[in-house]
């Protein structure tokens, strides 16, 4: 989820200054959410994953009715970077 976090975070720093490298990190942390989808341990996560990709899709592309913010994001992504570090 750090990995994912990281690019939703490189896409948010691109966004509005080069639309082709946040499409890029948009489209990247999509691709490591369906590979997180789709690897059996994580079963027991797959509504939340769904919706992540669902609000990122939202976000990112359509109209953003879930009004997720840059901020939010941040937030939900932060905490898994910590953990990540916290591990590591």
């Amino acid at each position: 989820m750090a990995d994912i976090g990281s690019e939703v975070s490189r896409a948010l720093n691109w966004r509005g200054k080069n639309h082709n490298f946040s499409q890029a990190a948009t489209d990247r942390a999509l691709e490591l959410l369906d590979l997180t989808i789709a690897d059996d341990k994580n079963r027991k996560y797959g509504k939340e994953l769904w919706r992540i990709r669902e609000a990122v899709v939202d976000f990112f592309y359509f109209d953003n009715q879930f009004k997720s913010s840059e901020l939010s994001w941040r937030r939900y992504f932060d905490a898994f970077a910590y953990a990540a570090n916290l591990s590591g």
